[in-house]
């Protein structure tokens, strides 16, 4: 159940990274209302999955599924750059990810 949660917090991260892009510093109400809320509601469960997985590795899941998550909807949102070194980056990091959970 602490994977589970971990994921939708990382999932929750996606969500405030783009918010924050949404919300225009802060300056358009409801988009930073919900950033604020997917940015709380993923702390939460970080801090809830950590109570059980290692806190190095439940932060580096975290951290890993919000910034893979984010890299790629700004690619597919916001027409980011997807050039072969970014992406050779992205399949490092999800390797990581992997190996992570594989030590643990």
């Amino acid at each position: 159940m602490a994977w589970i949660i971990l994921v939708v917090a990382g999932l929750l991260e996606v969500a405030w990274a783009l918010g924050l892009k949404a919300s225009e510093g802060f300056s358009r109400p409801l988009p930073s209302v919900l950033t604020i809320i997917a940015m709380v509601a993923s702390f939460y469960l970080l801090a809830q999955a950590m109570k059980v997985l290692p806190v190095g590795t439940a932060y580096a899941i975290w951290v890993g599924i919000g910034a893979v998550g984010t890299v790629v909807l700004g690619i597919l949102l916001y027409g980011d750059s997807a050039s072969p070194l970014r992406l050779l980056s992205l399949v490092l990091i999800l390797a990581g990810l992997v190996g992570l959970k594989l030590a643990g």
